[in-house]
């Protein structure tokens, strides 16, 4: 029979239906993509129910159009929600009978060496498996049957309008409700005058060419109110002579565009419309506005552009000759906004979030009519506001329902701080809210709903981690794979237009410019937790709960589980993730779960009190997830070896240090992350412990990422880090002299690598990587630690490096006339990395660095900046570079560089940096906002601001003084 399903989780590209599926569930396209892989194999098992395979597919291969339309219907019908939450939970079922059969699969390979009775015993189990799968399977076709009837009643509310699905009554009233917002007072407007003012100047400014301006930002943020006063404003009116407010939106129809356009221009001078305007086509229309347009000083506003396509319709009809006339865009999509101003010269202006004291001005008028807030009602109001995330839309709506409760009774006030999710769902005074929400969410290709719909897993205002939210994706099934690229590469562009989309907010880049940490708004966690909730796609839990959700299929646990009643059946669970579980009772609600969760794909325990792995994970066939990150486990056991699905195994920050040799039958393998960092005020040589290496690892093929492995002499593993071709990112420990003409011969051979760190086994060790020629060529990150001799000539042809750290490398030859040049470098770092006196930047070099850190470079004396190097610098440390005699000749021309820190300094250096006659370099950085000088004292940091302390006598330390641990001193 053989394991005729393990296929299954491997081939996730087939395209069906794709052309189709713009809007579609991504559920059924999942389930799709399985059936049509399993009526490829010859499956022993599915004999006799074939044809209603093929039957249950067909269906579903028509219902799935259908969904598109439904999905942006079933908010406002009760009929169209109940037929699209059937036709989920009938896919939900056939994924579960094919994973069962997958699963039976595997137990009977296993099997199949056991002695006489067992096989017997097993046979019995077959035939009754095969009977229950022929009647599941034949229920689920009758179902569909009836689903599918069903369809045909309804059939007349599926009707798709020729404007397509845009055109329907939701979007319809989200336009009328933007007519409320050009309705505003003066008054009203909290935090517009300094976006007012710069829009203005962009309008009026001396350039004859024409120029446009796009705001930008989430949904309810203000765009169109802000513009609306910009519009209005007398001294933007008197500099043109036409102008026009359009909105576009989602139903967006080119020529209605045009014609409202049109009329508008013509009813400003007073003239009748071209006659036959309502029956021209878009473009006779676009030459009528052209002409008209040729001769005049226009301003035109576009409102709510949705696609870089309805620009593109429009901005032919508008001619640039010179006139000054100027074009204002609002949109929630970064690419529309850089788009539409990039190519006329433009600006854009992303608006954003109120501060926290603008925020509270706007909340108190529209809760307590202007007036202050009562003191018992002071911290509660201020805990429902943070949920509003200074979103104007969001503080109008929730300060207009308070206004309406009683102040003397807390407790209501509490209710909505509590319970925001329920109350948007149903209460009236937030539909405007709701529906601008919903705007965003809807506009979502297939695709990227359950990758936005999956964000709900995460707790309130949690960090979510750029590299792990990919993965997840991945495992889920949600990226599909394209042609020529990688599915990693796939799943972070499907991130990238979350982002575009203003619906994940960066708080933290990586060096090269892609995300590393990012937020929801807490309106739109509350937006999904709703809809997860209502299509069983997630489920949360924490101490409040009371009951456990039925048939979850993704559970997400939010600390303690309290008094929560666990039921053991989770037989339908997929993925199983906690944040914060701390006490020993949920860890054991947690086991219960496991042991009946074998067809779960995600587990992710990490920061849980775990020392020892449940043997019952062990079980979990399916598993292809699995973060045991920041748990105090120290073993990993042999019987890893079942997991034969399992792709990503995360034991950061562990004490694992050994792992068994049977991870070597783990060939689906692709990330194997095994270290810990112990934290340190000033970071030692020795600090990141890996694990011991075995012979054989070259034969987990898949492997992408390999951290940290410790090279073991004799035993033939950095020969086999040679056979990795798919690596991309890889790090080894403990390397010894002899070792670099194998090590440089096996990084020679990884043309996939992005991230290489290579550290010798002790500080004093020559770490030699002279002997490599031909470097993977798309490396961005580089990190050597231990003695080079002579600087690697073959650097300066990775033209994608984007980071580099010098550790204890100490150069003795300036190292920087070798960097210089590199187009892309954005970080560089060094710790006992150079032994000279004078590093120079040369002139013109260094065009796109960022961050620099000179530490411990014992000899430096001299840092010279030629003119026009590291223009760009916005982050400069120096630590306990005792003999640096002065600051950095050239620093004053450093026009970008925000944060200047220094740790560890003599305390005659920062004297020469005090304002006043003592200190004589104190002029050169007077343009930098943030200067800083840092000690490690009783094991923390004492951080002293220079410019808040200029009056202090430096060399006692006195004034207030902050306080800081971790590492500080780390870029």
């Amino acid at each position: 029979m053989g394991l005729f399903l393990i296929s299954l989780q491997k081939q996730m590209s087939i395209d069906t239906c794709e052309d189709q599926v713009e809007m579609a569930d991504c559920v059924v396209v999942f389930v799709l993509d399985k059936i049509t892989n399993l009526l490829a194999e010859e499956a022993t098992l599915l004999q006799g129910v074939k044809h209603d395979i093929q039957y249950i597919k067909d269906e579903l291969e028509r219902m799935i159009a259908f969904l598109g339309v439904a999905d942006a219907l079933e908010d406002g019908d009760a009929e169209v929600k109940v037929w699209v939450r059937q036709v989920r939970d009938v896919a939900n079922d056939i994924e579960d009978v094919l994973d069962e059969s997958m699963l039976f699969s595997y137990d009977h390979h296993f099997r199949r060496s056991c002695c006489l009775i067992a096989k017997l015993v097993f046979s019995i189990r077959n035939i009754k498996f095969r009977h229950k799968l022929v009647f599941e399977i034949k229920a689920i076709r009758s179902r569909l049957c009836n689903i599918a009837e069903g369809h045909q009643r309804y059939h007349y509310k599926f009707y798709v309008p020729e404007q397509g699905l845009s055109s329907n009554r939701a979007y319809d009233t989200a336009n009328d409700r933007r007519g409320d917002a050009l309705l505003l007072e003066e008054a009203e407007l909290v935090g517009i005058e300094n976006p007012r003012q710069q829009l203005i100047g962009w309008l009026v400014e001396d350039d004859p060419r024409l120029k446009v301006v796009s705001v930008v930002g989430m949904g309810g943020s203000g765009k169109t109110t802000l513009v609306k006063k910009v519009y209005e404003d007398a001294a933007v009116k008197k500099n043109f002579n036409s102008l026009a407010w359009i909105t576009v939106s989602q139903s967006f129809k080119v020529e209605e565009v045009l014609k409202d356009m049109i009329h508008q221009l013509y009813e400003e001078v007073k003239q009748p419309a071209p006659e036959g305007l309502s029956t021209m086509n878009s473009n006779r229309l676009k030459a009528i506005a052209k002409v008209f347009l040729q001769s005049r000083m226009y301003l035109l506003v576009f409102d709510d552009v949705w696609t870089i396509q309805a620009w593109d319709a429009i901005r032919y009809a508008l001619p640039d000759v010179n006139s000054g006339s100027r074009v204002i865009l609002t949109t929630r999509l970064f690419n529309v906004a850089s788009f539409s101003s990039i190519e006329t010269n433009g600006y854009v202006y992303e608006l954003k979030a109120l501060s926290a004291e603008e925020s509270w001005i706007l909340f108190c008028q529209k809760a307590f009519q202007g007036n202050s807030c009562p003191s018992n009602l002071e911290n509660i109001s201020r805990n429902i506001l943070k949920k509003c995330g200074g979103l104007p839309l969001a503080i109008v709506a929730v300060g207009g329902v308070l206004a309406t409760k009683n102040r003397t009774n807390i407790r209501e006030w509490g209710m909505l701080n509590h319970s925001l999710g329920p109350e948007l769902d149903s209460n009236d005074k937030f539909d405007s809210m709701r529906i601008v929400l919903l705007l965003s969410f809807n506009d979502l290709p297939y695709y990227l709903k359950p990758c936005f719909l999956y964000l709900s897993i995460y707790p309130e205002d949690h960090l979510i981690e750029r590299n792990t939210l990919i993965y997840r994706w991945i495992i889920e099934g949600f990226v599909k794979l394209k042609e020529g690229r990688a599915v990693e590469d796939v799943a972070e562009s499907y991130l990238n237009e979350l982002i575009n989309r203003s619906l994940i907010h960066p708080v933290q880049y990586n060096d090269d410019g892609s995300l590393k940490l990012g937020r929801i708004h807490d309106l739109y966690r509350e937006l999904i937790l709703s809809k997860s909730r209502d299509d069983n796609f997630t489920t949360t839990t924490d101490e409040q709960n009371v009951l456990w959700p039925e048939k979850p299929r993704r559970l997400s646990i939010h600390g303690t589980l309290g008094n929560l009643q666990v039921k053991r059946s989770a037989t339908k669970l997929r993925s199983l993730l906690t944040f914060g579980i701390a006490d020993a009772q949920s860890l054991s609600c947690i086991s219960q779960v496991l042991g009946s969760s074998r067809m779960l794909r995600v587990l992710d325990l990490r920061g849980a009190p775990l020392e020892m792995i449940p043997e019952t994970v062990f079980e979990l066939f399916h598993l292809r997830y699995l973060s045991l990150r920041n748990t105090i486990v120290k073993k990993l056991p042999r019987s890893i070896e079942r997991l034969k699905q399992l792709e990503i195994l995360d034991l950061k920050q562990t004490y694992v240090t050994e792992l068994p040799v049977e991870i070597l039958k783990l060939e689906n393998l692709r990330h194997l992350l095994v270290y810990s960092h112990v934290s340190y005020s000033y970071l030692p040589y020795n600090c990141s412990p890996g694990f011991k290496a075995f012979r054989g690892i070259g034969a987990l093929r898949a492997l992408q990422k390999l951290v940290y492995i410790e090279a073991t002499p004799g035993s033939g593993i950095l020969r086999e880090v040679g056979m990795l071709s798919e690596l991309r990112r890889l790090c080894i420990l403990k390397l010894r002299k002899e070792d670099g003409r194998i090590v440089c011969s096996s990084i020679e051979r990884l043309r996939k690598l992005l991230s290489l760190n290579l550290k010798s086994a002790e500080e004093h060790e020559i770490l030699d990587l002279s002997c490599m020629s031909s470097p993977p060529p798309l490396l961005q990150r580089l990190y050597l630690t231990g003695r080079i001799v002579k600087f690697p000539e073959w650097m300066l042809d990775l033209n994608s490096l984007v980071k580099i750290y010098f550790r204890w490398t100490r150069l003795t030859e300036d190292p920087l006339k070798y960097l210089q040049d590199l187009p892309n470098l954005v970080h560089l770092e060094f710790l006992v990395g150079y032994t000279g006196e004078e590093l120079y930047f040369e002139q013109g070099k260094f065009q796109r660095l960022k961050l620099l850190n000179l530490d411990k470079l014992e000899g430096l004396r001299r840092v010279t900046i030629g003119e026009g190097a590291i223009p760009n610098l916005e982050k400069l440390v120096i630590q306990r570079c005792a003999l640096l005699e002065s600051m950095p000749t050239g620093i004053e021309c450093l026009l970008n560089l925000k944060v200047l820190e220094f740790f560890d300094m003599p305390d005659e250096f920062i004297m020469t940096l005090r304002p006043d006659k003592l200190g004589v370099d104190s002029w050169k950085i007077s343009h930098i906002p943030e200067v800083y000088y840092t000690y490690w004292r009783d094991s923390c940091w004492m951080v002293h601001s220079l410019k808040a302390k200029c009056n202090n006598q430096i060399s006692g330390h006195s004034g207030a003084v902050t306080r800081t641990y971790g590492r500080r001193n780390s870029l």
